[in-house]
């Protein structure tokens, strides 16, 4: 619960990527959250967090930090996968909220637990699902919204990256047991756009691959969904061997289609130092707007259309509403597990088309 004051008391475990890129900026960019202890216990990364974050103290370790619980409202976790679950069951017990980063377990089932432990404890979890805030994913959300695309039947969308050299970290080298692996670093990402979008679905099919000499977790993966109810078929790719990477997103209705070739700016902005709080956060070169139109016989014809500004803070904003307020978290962590159940539903290769028969 928020102090006396109405200022929510906000710690955060890492300071990585995640915790030093993503979640620290955007905590201070909300007024009424105030982040007053980061866990790390890399040198390097405690000065930078010093340095960076003058109201905050740096600690070595979660215990450190559950120690002073009492000084907290909220913790939000950006450790490594393997970790999120464990973290957050200790966060529960030290009285505290939590945001967890995306994925929040390695495993729905451990998703599923915590989802459960929460809702006995009487306390807040949400999952980090920012890329309902990315521009092109609202740009798409506002088409849909008045229907100029008509119906809609396909849906592609995709992260690709070109980095033929397998990286060091965790992400990279780690076993997708414990939360290593591109599906599970960019799975989530792309398919609860599409759950969040077009509603409930099952895996058609999926290939997941491992392609890079070397490597020893998946670095390129394509998942087919099906959306049981409004029948759309999402398409999704996510690879770290495209050299030539396809269209962001491709959106093909019955009236129009749209593509927007370039990722949302946001990571950019966040990675060069911007503040979120500055003028024209999240918006994007007239030069990166996405194609909108139908034009029979002519895949280049359309005209661009101005997209909907990104708004990572959004998210931030609505973890202190549902604190101040009792209002439902910004993201349901149940969307979170059926992400989960479908990234192992992919995996394990058990297809709906294949079940039916």
């Amino acid at each position: 619960m928020p102090d006396d004051a109405g200022v929510i008391r906000v710690g955060l475990i890492g300071y990585g990527l995640a915790g030093a890129v993503f979640h620290a900026p955007l905590i201070e960019a909300v007024a009424g959250l105030s982040l007053r202890l980061i866990v790390t216990g890399d040198t390097v990364r405690a000065t930078a967090a010093r340095d960076r974050h003058v109201g905050a103290t740096i600690v070595s370790s979660p215990d450190a930090l559950f120690a002073r619980a009492d000084e907290l409202d909220l913790v939000v976790i950006a450790a490594p996968n393997r970790v999120h679950g464990e973290l957050t069951r200790a966060s529960f017990a030290a009285g505290l909220d939590v945001v967890v980063d995306k994925p929040m377990c390695p495993t729905a089932a451990e998703a599923r637990e915590l989802v459960e432990l929460a809702g006995e404890q009487g306390r807040m979890l949400t999952v980090f699902q920012n890329r309902r805030w990315d521009s092109d994913a609202l740009t798409l959300q506002s088409l849909i919204d008045a229907g100029s695309l008509g119906k809609i039947h396909r849906f592609e969308s995709r992260f690709e990256r070109w980095r033929p050299v397998v990286g060091s970290g965790w992400r990279e080298q780690g076993d997708p047991a414990e939360g290593g692996g591109i599906l599970l670093d960019l799975g989530p990402h792309l398919i609860d756009q599409a759950l969040h979008m077009f509603g409930r679905a099952d895996v058609e099919h999926a290939e997941v691959g491992v392609v890079r000499p070397g490597a020893q977790a998946d670095d390129d993966v394509f998942i087919a969904l099906h959306h049981t109810d409004s029948g759309v078929r999402s398409h999704l790719w996510m690879s770290a061997v495209s050299a030539q990477p396809g269209p962001r997103m491709r959106v093909l209705g019955g009236r129009a289609a749209w593509v927007s070739r370039e990722i949302d700016p946001q990571e950019a902005s966040l990675r060069s130092g911007a503040d979120p709080r500055a003028a024209g956060w999240g918006s994007v070169p007239r030069t990166e707007w996405g194609v909108l139109g139908a034009a029979p016989g002519d895949p280049s014809a359309g005209h661009p259309h101005a997209p909907v500004r990104g708004n990572y803070v959004a998210f931030y904003e609505g973890v202190m509403r549902s604190l101040r307020t009792g209002a439902e978290p910004p993201v349901d962590p149940l969307d979170a597990v059926r992400v989960l159940e479908l990234i192992e539903i992919a995996r394990a290769g058990l297809f709906a088309r294949d079940r039916a028969r």
